[in-house]
């Protein structure tokens, strides 16, 4: 995920999306590869529906050059699809640094992480290094753990902005599986940009298959050891693990997908449901939308002037309300809670960060 050097930066560069509702974005695949991963059971075709997925998180940040909303401390953002068995929750947990903490369960499965980034402005581009375990438990016990790879955004002062993704992604199995994955640095001369490969071992080291593709089309594999391109003659001999979706026939401001567009909807009966600090409740991020552009930025001017406050906030004690740090670590967990609030509606306990913030929090 990604985040700018700290700066106060005019409306125009920002998308109408906070960094709370992009991180649901970047794990809106989980919803169809998890589910097919745990109908496999613990066997060489889940971890490779895990590595197709985490390879899928990254297809959303193709021509999204804008820059999403910095949440405020506290800020959170919830999905649900009932007709899925999907949950998602996400809280800003830290201010300085910034660190996004998110949860989210379907059948037969859970996932947690928590992002943070180390950046490095280079002139012409930012290289952001993530920092962070991400972790996908299924209910009969295994567990495959990663950690993303960098990210870095080009042409920042002249040219056409774009992005890049490369390093190397490794998946970690509790039991029988484990997955490298390379993104291949894209270079000023590369005709064949966005390239994945990777490979499958089991515990002796034995290369069981072999994936390959890009991470803004898809992700193939084949069983067995072909990691040195050769042994097979062409595409139809492996087979498709993940394909993106067409863009929309008619692109947004944004290059948002179809689904990132309905993401901030108020849809009737959820504002009443909703927690004072849900990101849909920002009046920046609103007014943006709504095109009230010179609103939009004295929104973003007063919520900033709000926002200095939260570093004192953290000095002082401060804690995240339904996340807890991970006794000697920087890792976050999910204390739950937050549906059971939302069943009752007690918010009481949430204040309204889009308002005001309570004097004896000041």
């Amino acid at each position: 995920m990604f985040r700018w050097p700290s700066a106060s930066w005019c409306y125009t560069v920002f998308e109408s999306m906070p960094f709370c509702e992009a991180s649901y974005v970047l794990v809106f695949h989980l919803t169809v590869y998890s589910s097919i991963a745990y109908a496999q059971g613990d066997s060489l075709m889940r971890i490779l529906n895990v590595a197709a997925f985490a390879v899928s998180a990254y297809a959303s940040t193709e021509g999204r050059i804008c820059k999403p909303f910095n949440p405020l401390l506290g800020e959170t953002y919830e999905a649900e699809y009932p007709d899925k068995g999907l949950r998602f929750f996400s809280e800003k947990v830290s201010h300085h640094p910034m660190i996004i903490a998110c949860h989210c369960e379907g059948t037969g499965w859970k996932f947690s992480g928590d992002s943070n980034l180390k950046s490095k402005f280079w002139g012409r581009s930012i290289q952001l290094d993530p920092v962070g375990i991400l972790t996908l438990e299924f209910d009969d016990g295994e567990i495959f753990q990663w950690s993303k790879v960098t990210t870095s955004i080009y042409n920042l002062i002249l040219g056409k902005l774009y992005c890049d993704h490369y390093g190397t992604m490794r998946i970690q199995g509790n039991r029988n599986y484990s997955c490298k994955l390379k993104f291949k640095e894209q270079s000023i001369i590369d005709r064949n940009p966005h390239q994945v490969q990777g490979i499958v071992q089991d515990r002796s080291g034995k290369t069981v298959a072999t994936l390959f593709g890009k991470w803004d089309e898809s992700m193939h594999y084949v069983n067995g050891d072909f990691s040195s391109g050769k042994g097979f003659d062409s595409l139809s001999e492996a087979h498709l693990l993940w394909k993106r979706s067409k863009p929309p026939k008619d692109p947004t401001r944004y290059n948002l997908t179809r689904f990132a567009i309905t993401m901030n909807e108020l849809i009737p009966g959820l504002k009443d449901k909703l927690p004072p600090t849900d990101s849909r409740l920002r009046p920046d991020q609103r007014c943006l939308e709504n095109g009230e552009y010179d609103r939009a930025n004295s929104e973003k001017l007063r919520l900033e002037e709000r926002q200095r406050q939260a570093r004192k906030m953290q000095e002082r004690g401060w804690k995240p309300h339904w996340f807890a740090k991970e006794k000697g670590g920087d890792s976050y967990h999910y204390i739950g809670g937050y549906w059971e609030a939302r069943e009752k509606g007690k918010w009481e306990a949430c204040p309204d960060i889009f308002g005001h913030i309570p004097c004896d929090q000041m």
